[in-house]
């Protein structure tokens, strides 16, 4: 989702630098965007990589891309892992190429969960919901369709034009303390308020959450989703680390910043979306209180070692070696003559790309089914992005699935590649081949 903030942290990056700020010399100069702690134990360094989202022009190709550090570490503290470096908001987010609403599962999630809450809470015409990084309304269109008044908030102009097109009213703006002041100012008292997909995103955590706990107050309820630290370690989804995922949550490190803002997890759910994720319910401490599912998962967490550097010891390792597995399938299946392109100019693509080294030399293209980035270019490879179509009529012969969190979907979306003989890889946690 688009992420939305106020402020940025002392290691941002502004502009359009040609070449980006170095790493410190230690992550021991870094201070914790949760609780301030100065010593963050260093676990991955991915080395500076272009921004994941910054799909170009053509004739953008000559022009150098700026390149910021990607320096994952762990607060010991409050059991944060999260980047050193946060490149500014409004570089990242003003124009935003991910719209939601692109992506069916994704949207029938949305009506799921709203469809749930509509009927928990018992929402009705004199009701609000609320979201919090909005994007294109995905979410707030089944509240509207049940008759509840919608409210969305998103920085993205782009994306915020073609929400208010559907129906969905929506604030243009970074979310933080103040917007929150202003909206409760103006009467807005939200029973429902979503952040999902975007607590990641934000530099100011504490001023993210200050203003979500106004717009909670005693007579709401927040539900935010965030992908979860514990499956991103176990299937090594590394390349979920770029720029605008600045910080990587377990219950554990979502407990203690909520609790610093007089917020309380009533619940808690492990879901599979996204590679995994944890759905919280959370409310004001004045009126809820710490429910099984949270305390079990809390317990759990200190059984698997969430505060101890030791637990994320061979995740470094283990990056190294997929990086082996992988090139080495892709050269020997060139060297048998096969052609390869690959599916899903998401972030996490260029991730993986850009620390493998994966580009022009390997791939022919990146399709994706998305119109908004037809045309562009990926960041750092330079690879095009081409309709799903050019698959077959290519002869394609093996397609990397960059967008692996969306497998099943994009599977089934591309029988009749399948069916012509192609076949895809999947690179994550392990690479495998998956048949026609």
């Amino acid at each position: 989702m688009t992420a939305i903030t106020d402020a940025t942290s002392p290691h941002e990056v502004k502009g359009h630098p040609a070449v980006a700020p170095s790493i410190p010399d230690a992550p021991s100069q870094a201070v914790c965007r949760s609780c301030g702690t100065q010593g963050l134990l260093s676990l991955l360094d991915l080395g500076s990589q272009p921004l994941a989202n910054r799909l170009r022009q053509a004739q953008d190709l000559t022009v150098e891309e700026p390149r910021v550090p990607l320096h994952l570490v762990l607060c010991a503290r409050c059991s944060l892992v999260q980047i050193i470096d946060s490149v500014a908001p409004d570089l990242l987010f003003t124009d935003y190429p991910y719209f939601s609403s692109v992506i069916p599962s994704l949207v029938a999630h949305a009506k799921q969960t709203a469809t749930r809450i509509v009927e928990q809470l018992g929402l009705d015409g004199a009701s609000l919901a609320m979201e919090i990084a909005s994007n294109d309304g995905y979410m707030l269109q089944h509240y509207r369709d049940a008759g509840v008044p919608v409210l969305g908030v998103d920085p993205a102009r782009n994306i915020v034009a073609v929400a208010e097109a559907r129906g969905i009213p929506t604030r243009c703006a970074f979310f933080g303390r103040e917007v929150a002041a202003e909206l409760v100012a103006e009467g807005h008292r939200p029973d429902v308020v979503h952040a999902n997909n975007v607590l990641a995103h934000v530099p100011d955590l504490n001023g993210f959450v200050a203003g979500l706990a106004m717009l909670v107050g005693d007579h709401g309820r927040l539900v935010t989703e965030s992908p979860y630290l514990k499956d991103l370690l176990d299937n090594l989804e590394f390349d979920t680390i770029y720029h605008e995922h600045l910080s990587y949550y377990s219950l554990t490190a979502l407990d203690r910043l909520f609790t610093r803002h007089a917020l309380v997890i009533e619940e808690v759910e492990h879901l599979s979306i996204h590679g995994g994720t944890l759905r919280l319910t959370v409310s004001s401490q004045d009126v809820g209180t710490r429910g099984a599912t949270v305390l079990e998962l809390l317990a759990e967490e200190q059984r698997w070692g969430v505060d101890h550097p030791e637990t994320y010891a061979r995740f470094g390792d283990r990056v190294g070696a997929l990086r082996e597995e992988l090139t080495d399938l892709l050269d020997g299946l060139l060297a048998d003559g096969a052609s390869i392109a690959a599916y899903g100019a998401s972030a996490k693509g260029s991730t993986l790309l850009n620390t493998f080294g994966i580009g022009r030399e390997r791939l022919r293209y990146i399709a994706d089914a998305s119109p908004h980035k037809q045309g562009l270019f990926a960041p750092g490879t330079g690879l095009e992005i081409v309709p799903p179509t050019r698959l077959i009529e290519d002869g394609i012969d093996y397609v990397l699935l960059l967008a692996w969190n969306f497998a099943d979907e994009i599977l089934a979306q591309q029988h009749a590649y399948r069916e012509s003989g192609g076949r895809f890889i999947v690179p994550v946690p392990a690479p495998r081949v998956v048949d026609g």
